[in-house]
């Protein structure tokens, strides 16, 4: 029974041998992603839609309940670009923006996801993530910073601009450019040029000026809340607000609510696949992120568990007026890198973020929205990676198409779209590379008891016996390409008797697969050809014995490759 709960509250595994030492370093950690995370979730509502202290809200309870339930001892819960934009682009279409509506149609949608991925983690669909593929997700992500860069430069430029993929933001912020507020977009481009200067020069020049390593890093790491302090006093003491500079304004100095998400069944059905597709993309980002960083360490991460712990923050998003979250890329190596020891550092964070909602959201109410729109930009920009499309195109052509379809499509018909297309390529690209298997047909190293490819070496063959090795399960996709390989090469040459498949490589057979080698079995015995089997994996042939195939098999299973051709020779 204590392994069960241990199982389902890792908190009780790390919590038992939690000491001074680990809690001084997840202070620090939390500290540091603290300052980072104040204008972050600000920025992150403000790309779903949705008012600023909503970010806030999204980053308390969801990393404490991720606390007690995830697996990731470095990983940090919260609103992230991706799915704030898609959390945009899936309301935006049945609610209106800026509405009450809009709001708890955002907690609903956080509901759904929470039970979906709570679903999937107690029943342990862990593995559904695997069927997007790591290039199209990268795709994906690529074409996604592009759109949420491009969606925020209507904020950068103070004009009004609308639009769910690149093309319509595009075509809509030329309409409006005459509208332009040079005042918000000297406050824009100076706090954009000013946070990619931070992240890429600051650290270097107070390192060559003698600062400490760790003091370069928090400073870097609080370069945009500098910004944030500058401009909110820039337009404060110049009453900017006047000339048309739109601020965050009032913003309510409170803990965050206790809020009911509307269960209203049709709002539920509308929201069923947006919800989906967020809790899948917010899971394979999350995953991989906590992966990467466990194994830096020698930790383990549960897949399954994560899904649980995700479910439960999304949750704890929909009843305390948040919105979709998920593990973020950038505060969870920033987490990692600040030394956090234990998911603690997290729930430490939420206190940090329940402070500044109680004390500091007064401070931020001549917050520029320019400079929010900074730091999304910043942010999401480091995610675009078109390089992928040059790997991919170097290494797979398949792989390459399905990367630039991805990315294509995301950007011409928005995120919806772009990742219910990265899905379906996925599924297709396994299916067909996996549907074509790759067939050798195989002879003996001279010398020795060993089979290799005869285009690839020098080997021996008999005319007599054809061997065919299948790097691959059997299944429906497959089975009728390895009858066409078989008959091709048997009714080329009159003079083979004899098929050996080397099942090596052959994990599964299912019945369609076992259907198609009945066939084949048949067709060759009528040819006066006899097919034999080597090397069947143990669960394949219990498999095969509950089935008439092996009674009626013209030929005979061989424990080994040599001992089937030695025996037909």
């Amino acid at each position: 029974m204590p392994s069960t709960f241990s199982r389902y509250l890792p908190i009780l595994t790390w919590g038992r041998t939690y000491n001074k030492s680990a809690f001084t370093n997840d202070m620090i950690a939390a500290l540091i992603v603290t300052i980072m995370l104040i204008p972050q979730s600000l920025a992150y509502a403000l790309l779903a839609g949705l008012p600023p202290e909503a970010g806030l809200y999204a980053s308390i309870a969801p990393i404490i309940l991720y606390a007690i339930f995830g697996t990731s001892r470095a990983l940090a819960v919260g609103p992230v670009a991706v799915v704030s934009l898609m959390t945009a682009a899936a309301l935006g279409n049945i609610v209106d923006q800026g509405t009450a509506g809009y709001a708890i149609a955002a907690l609903s949608l956080a509901l759904l996801s929470g039970l979906m991925l709570l679903g999937m983690g107690i029943f342990r669909l862990g593995f559904i993530a695997n069927f997007l593929s790591h290039p199209v997700i990268a795709g994906f992500i690529t074409a996604s910073g592009v759109i949420i860069a491009a969606s925020q430069l209507k904020h950068i430029l103070g004009i009004n601009a609308e639009g769910h993929n690149l093309l319509q933001l595009v075509i809509s912020l030329f309409e409006h450019l005459g509208e332009i507020n040079w005042i918000t977009a000297i406050i824009g481009v100076i706090a954009t040029s000013f946070l990619f200067w931070v992240r890429k020069g600051l650290k270097p020049l107070l390192l060559k000026n003698g600062v400490s390593k760790t003091m370069a890093d928090v400073a870097t790491k609080a370069g945009p809340v500098a910004v944030v302090v500058l401009t909110t006093l820039a337009v404060w003491l110049f009453n900017l607000a006047d000339y048309g500079v739109k601020i965050v304004g009032d913003v309510p100095q409170s803990l965050p609510p206790l809020t009911m998400p509307s269960l209203s069944p049709e709002l539920l059905k509308q929201l069923l696949l947006p919800a989906f597709l967020i809790s899948i993309i917010g899971f394979v980002e999350s995953i991989s992120v906590a992966q990467t960083l466990a194994a830096k360490k020698r930790q383990r991460i549960d897949p399954d568990q994560e899904l649980i712990g995700l479910g439960a923050a999304n949750l704890g998003a929909a009843f305390t007026g948040g919105f979709p979250v998920t593990g973020g890329f950038s505060r969870s190596v920033v987490n990692f890198d600040a030394g956090a020891e234990t998911p603690a550092a997290g729930a430490f964070t939420a206190i940090g973020l329940a402070i500044a909602a109680l004390a500091l959201t007064p401070l931020i109410f001549f917050l520029p929205k320019a400079t929010l729109a900074a730091t999304i930009i910043v942010a999401v920009l480091s995610l675009v990676d078109f390089s992928i499309l040059k790997r991919s195109w170097g290494y797979s052509k398949a792989d390459f198409a399905a990367v630039l379809a991805t990315i294509l499509l995301t950007l011409a018909m928005g995120v919806e779209a772009g990742v219910s297309a990265g899905v379906g390529l996925s599924i297709l690209l396994h299916l067909y590379k996996s549907s074509k298997p790759h067939i050798a047909e195989v002879g003996l190293v001279p010398g020795t008891e060993h089979f290799r490819n005869i285009l690839r070496h020098s080997v021996e063959t008999k005319p007599e016996i054809v061997t065919l090795r299948v790097d691959e399960s059997l299944y429906f996709a497959n089975a009728r390409f390895l009858e066409d390989k078989i008959y091709n090469r048997v009714t080329a040459d009159k003079a083979i008797k004899h098929v050996i498949l080397q099942c090596t490589a052959i994990n599964a057979i299912d019945l369609s697969a076992l259907e198609s080698l009945e066939a084949i079995n048949t067709r060759l015995g009528e040819m006066d050809v006899k097919l034999h089997l080597s090397e069947v994996k143990g669960p394949v042939m219990d498999r095969l014995k509950r089935a008439h195939f092996l009674d009626e098999l013209t030929g005979r299973v061989f424990l080994t490759q040599f001992d089937a051709v030695k025996a037909n020779s």
